[in-house]
């Protein structure tokens, strides 16, 4: 089953092509990866995705409906969470606090504190539940953002930059979880640690100037030739 669908997606800005007329499909239960060098279009194009950027033209489709118009608070009740590359935490609240109001998206009562603690278990800060946001490090703020997404029993999580700023045994712990998700949910992440791509994603989708490169599996992408031009810096 496809979850999310785009057709002919575009997104202008001041007459350049930030993103122009991408097809993309992603089926459900999915780990795709979203790749591509600075200034391609991924931030564009996941912001279309989630609803934070409008589109020019084109269409996207989730679970059959079409969204392209649809508000972000919205798209969020029909199941998409979208962690954001700069960490996005309310910093005087507790962590516990965090991820409880993320919680409070999707589901009431006595579930909220089950996904409270369920989402922290998930990624390693089930002892820091009262402290202060704020007073984290950065990459625990990362792992903080991911809780929040989880906690809403997401039917598609989209993590942009997810690693950025974590160490080396949380980057693997960050793997880890993205495997145990597979099953249950849809991923799709946008990252530059190509190590987290290769062993994580099953298809990877690679843009470039606005534009589809190429897709396909890690293997296939990292054998590329056009892909070690213009991203992985190993081709011709």
């Amino acid at each position: 089953m496809m979850l999310m669908s785009t057709r002919g997606l575009t997104r202008q800005f001041a007459g350049l092509h930030a993103v122009e007329d991408v097809d993309f499909d992603l089926p459900q239960g999915q780990v795709r990866a979203l790749i591509g060098p600075n200034g391609a279009g991924k931030t564009t194009f996941v912001g279309m995705l989630c609803g934070r950027i409008a589109p020019t033209s084109g269409t996207v489709v989730f679970d059959g409906q079409d969204i392209s118009r649809l508000a972000a608070h919205k798209r969020i009740n029909l199941g998409m969470a979208y962690t954001f590359q700069i960490t996005s935490v309310f910093a005087n609240l507790s962590v516990a606090e965090n991820v409880a109001l993320a919680a409070r998206r999707r589901r009431h009562g006595g579930a909220v504190q089950d996904a409270v603690v369920r989402a922290l278990q998930q990624v390693g800060l089930q002892d820091r539940l009262a402290q202060n946001a704020g007073d984290l490090s950065y990459g625990h703020q990362r792992l903080l953002e991911i809780a929040m997404g989880l906690a809403q029993h997401p039917r598609l999580l989209i993590l942009d930059e997810p690693t950025q700023g974590l160490t080396d045994s949380e980057i693997a712990a960050f793997k880890a979880l993205v495997r145990g998700l597979a099953d249950t949910t849809t991923i799709l992440l946008i990252e530059h640690n190509m190590s987290v791509v290769m062993e994580t994603a099953d298809v990877i989708t690679v843009l470039n100037s606005g534009r589809v490169l190429a897709e396909g599996s890690p293997q296939a992408i990292h054998a590329d030739p056009a892909v070690q031009r213009a991203y992985l810096g190993t081709g011709g």
